[in-house]
């Protein structure tokens, strides 16, 4: 069967994009918490944050400056940059299959994993990873096999600012780190191109690196407090890593379903010289394995979201592994079967949304800073600069949706100090602010607010 595969990507892309942001703005009451987190932080941007490196919150400060607090375009952006991931991924794809057609299979079957679908309304760091990671392993492979500076320098740029995105992107640096050394063990030489990449990578990291130190490892701390626990038991370094591997092949389970219409079997000869087959073993199954050890070593119980970026590339190395296997005559019918599968995804999430009202998503955050806004227009001459909560509740979360939804988008601090004649809504118990010296506006059932400001 002869398809024209970047027109069905085309069309394929652009029908994600609509679906993927239409569905969320209808049902969704209120951004999700990490978005909103990151919308306060951008708000000051800075070399890293307590908790995060600095790109994401730099993404979502460049959409606030252009639409402002309009939710659909924060679920735009989202799949913006899936769709992103998809482009470079199928661009990827071509230096391992001469017929197009395995390459948009590859990005097609990325459908059936939900991390690029049914999450990604969720705008988190994790999203402006996927197209920085896939453009990692693209110049990663272009730098090895054409030798060329521009590549090796690309490599260190995309590393580095993924990096700087999540923490966790390491674990796909690490994998490919093991593949050049592997490299350097068979070929017994030394690219020494490779310090080019690695110095750009330094060079990338050092304004955070500064951060790092400054606040004394605060948000490296954040991420082990995250992962590793004090207290392990036995049994953890178990039942942990045997729950993360059952997720895992759960969450692959409708990409072999999907695979299986157009393969005759999954029998594969597997040929270890095979340098293609390596590094995507590298890049697809490495990182998985290295955070499987992790949880085994470390007695770790691994969030599912946390695995977001682990799986931009197992379409290709899927596609690859089986491609003598794949019948393009049944495209036609892979294709009907992918379009079912991505109708039923956004259908069960607005059906989700509609009946379930008890998630983050329905929090009434503009009702909440119209009242607010409303009572400080009708009492103070001032305007709100900054909204006070302790916490990542009454911060991140309340102060969060402060800051995005009040008209003079003021910042979020943690501590009541420092801020004479500002004009200041602090948010806490009742017990923590009963000794308010503005006026006192109950959020019910949410949280106690000071009002402070000038007459």
């Amino acid at each position: 069967m002869k398809v024209d595969s970047k027109k069905i990507l085309f069309y394929f892309i652009v029908f994600h994009i609509i679906v993927w942001t239409i569905i969320p703005t209808i049902f969704n009451t209120n951004l999700p918490l990490d978005t909103i987190e990151a919308l306060a932080w951008g708000n000051e941007l800075k070399l890293g944050y307590p908790k995060y490196p600095p790109i994401f919150p730099l993404f979502t400060e460049l959409f606030y400056k252009i639409f402002g607090n309009q939710d659909w375009s924060y679920y735009l952006l989202s799949q913006l940059l899936v769709a992103t991931c998809f482009v470079i991924v199928f661009k990827f794809s071509r230096y391992f299959f001469n017929n197009k057609a395995y390459s948009l299979v590859s990005v097609l079957l990325l459908e059936t994993i939900y991390f690029f679908n049914y999450t990604t309304p969720e705008l988190n760091a994790f999203i402006p990873l996927l197209p920085l990671l896939a453009a990692t392993a693209f110049f990663c492979w272009r730098a090895i096999n054409f030798n060329n500076n521009f590549d090796w320098i690309m490599l260190g740029v995309f590393a580095g600012i993924s990096t700087l995105t999540y923490y966790l992107s390491l674990y796909l640096l690490a994998s490919i780190s093991i593949f050049f050394i592997r490299e350097m063990i068979i070929n017994k030489k030394i690219n020494y191109k490779l310090f080019l990449a690695l110095s750009v990578y330094l060079l990338v990291l050092t304004p955070h690196l500064y951060f790092i130190f400054e606040s004394n490892f605060q948000s490296i701390e954040y991420a082990f407090s995250r992962s590793f626990y004090s207290k392990t038991k036995f049994l953890d370094h178990l039942l942990y890593p045997l729950s993360f591997l059952i997720k895992q092949i759960l969450i692959l389970v409708p990409l072999f379903i999907l695979l299986r219409f157009l393969t005759s079997s999954f029998k594969i000869n597997i040929d270890l010289n095979d340098k293609k087959l390596i590094f995507l073993f590298t890049i697809t199954l490495l990182p998985i394995i290295l955070m499987f050890l992790t949880s085994i070593f470390g007695g770790v119980k691994i969030r599912t979201m946390w695995m977001t970026t682990f799986y931009i590339f197992h379409g290709i190395f899927f596609v690859y592994l089986f491609q003598l296997n794949i019948n393009l005559e049944k495209l036609k019918f892979f294709f009907i079967s992918i379009l079912i599968f991505f109708l039923i995804l956004p259908t069960v999430y607005g059906t989700d949304s509609y009946f379930k009202k008890s998630k983050r998503t329905d929090f009434p955050g503009k009702t909440i800073a119209n009242k607010i806004q409303n009572t400080w227009n009708d009492n103070y001459s001032n305007e709100i600069e900054v909204v006070v909560g302790y916490g990542w509740v009454y911060g991140d979360w309340y102060g969060g949706n402060l800051s995005y939804h009040l008209k003079n988008r003021p910042i979020v601090k943690y501590q009541l100090k420092n801020f004479s004649d500002v004009g200041i809504v602090h948010i806490d118990t009742l017990n923590n602010i009963k000794s308010c010296k503005g006026i006192l506006l109950k959020i019910e059932p949410y949280y106690d607010s000071c009002l402070i400001g000038k007459k």
